[in-house]
């Protein structure tokens, strides 16, 4: 029997309504802050991704899904959103737009990692970009923008966590006090971290792993590194911070698992839960445009994985609304019955109002329990006698108090009851 592949899920009619819930609520913020939706194809040319993410994060060394198309390209499965944005913001000219662009998207990510919970091999991610415009006040926003989200799904317990990781001016001269640091504690490291300590040693301080924790608490703060700007920007940002009572605290260890970030990154996590649980995050990326061939463009953004967040919801138990059902079930008896039911369905439909027709040879008893099961609030009965006099008898669900109501007149009724 075929199963759905090793880290992935079917998102089930049953889970539609946390699925919903969570993307109006995302694109109402976007609406609110003045973001635009865009799409992106789901596979790109694979060197926009190692160009932009890093060939030595995780993600390009292990997890990017690969492969040549018919032509000899080599392809990429989108494994993170920002980069895609990117691209089509240099390659549609946005530029020529007023700055900052601000952009969303809803999209899948694929990524060949471990599975666990809240984290799939191909999975869903909400994020959004803020391009041109290098202003701290725009970080400021972007967080609280995060901040507001997460609030406006009911979730409580949150803690941001921001860190300033500089800029190419000086992040070179922070990345060697970290390697001097480092390489007093490199037999104990976990072999990822002895690979990054040669490659990547950013993503030292990244580790989750309990071998490395203790390591990566001591080790050198990027923001005792930066430079005059980049020490400038990040007062300001938690200047605006503080100016909007979000509450944060500094965590020296956070770097975001992407090369391309630049000064302000950020994370959200459930208190008390560590960054294995981190609902979202994102970060400044002022160098990735003009790296991936653009003009020199400062940028943000930030992203959330969609499954972290319903399950989330689901552990505290958050109300979602439930998805509108069918407002009328039409029940019928005989086959005349079944005719003028048929005819009935498809006026409603047409009128906008939705309608279940019941199908098969179902006693009445049974159509009555199925439309109860799939919640519809009315049942509107045809018989024989309704069929003579053009009517049908319509049950209220809730009460079970039953009246006849005219054909003609029953879309105006369930127009009133809406």
């Amino acid at each position: 029997m075929y199963k759905a592949p090793r880290g992935t899920a079917d998102i089930l009619p049953e889970e539609q309504g946390y699925w919903r819930f969570v993307e109006d609520r995302a694109i109402a913020l976007c609406r609110l802050y003045g973001y635009q939706r865009l799409d992106t194809p789901a596979f790109e040319d694979s060197q926009l991704f190692t160009r932009s993410i890093g060939e030595g994060t995780d993600i390009v060394t292990k997890e990017m899904y690969t492969f040549k198309d018919r032509s000899g390209n080599i392809l990429a499965l989108r494994p993170e959103g920002t980069a895609p944005v990117c691209r089509a913001y240099i390659e549609h000219g946005m530029d020529n737009l007023p700055q900052p662009v601000k952009l969303y998207y809803l999209a899948a990510i694929f990524r060949y990692e471990r599975p666990q919970a809240g984290r799939y091999r191909q999975h869903y991610q909400f994020g959004f970009e803020a391009i041109g415009d290098a202003d701290p006040a725009l970080d400021a926003e972007v967080i609280e923008m995060t901040w507001q989200f997460f609030k406006s799904l009911g979730l409580e317990h949150l803690f941001l966590y921001i860190n300033s990781i500089g800029c190419k001016a000086c992040r070179p001269r922070y990345l060697e006090g970290l390697k001097r640091y480092y390489s007093a504690h490199l037999a104990g490291l976990c072999s990822d971290c002895k690979a990054r300590f040669g490659k990547n040693p950013l993503r030292l301080l990244d580790c989750k792993k309990p071998t490395c924790y203790d390591v990566a608490e001591e080790a050198p703060k990027s923001t005792d590194y930066l430079c005059r700007e980049c020490k400038m920007h990040f007062e300001a940002v938690v200047g605006y911070l503080d100016a909007l009572r979000l509450p944060f605290d500094i965590s020296h260890r956070l770097v975001r698992g992407l090369d391309y970030y630049t000064k302000t990154v950020f994370e959200i996590q459930p208190l008390g839960e560590g960054a294995q649980s981190a609902l979202g995050g994102g970060g400044r990326y002022d160098d990735l445009i003009e790296e991936l061939g653009g003009k020199p463009t400062p940028a943000i953004g930030f992203a959330a994985g969609m499954e972290r967040v319903v399950l989330n919801l689901k552990k505290h138990k958050t109300p979602v609304p439930n998805l509108p059902a069918a407002q009328v079930f039409i029940a019928h008896l005989g086959d005349e019955a079944k005719l003028e039911a048929v005819k009935l369905a498809s006026t409603l439909r047409r009128d906008g109002i939705a309608a279940i027709m019941a199908t098969g040879d179902r006693s009445l008893k049974g159509q009555l329990r199925q439309a109860d099961s799939i919640g519809s609030s009315y049942v509107a009965i045809i018989g024989e006698d309704e069929v003579k006099s053009g009517v049908v008898t319509l049950r209220n669900m809730m009460t079970g108090e039953q009246k006849t109501v005219s054909a003609e007149k029953l879309k105006d009724f369930l127009e009133s009851k809406r």
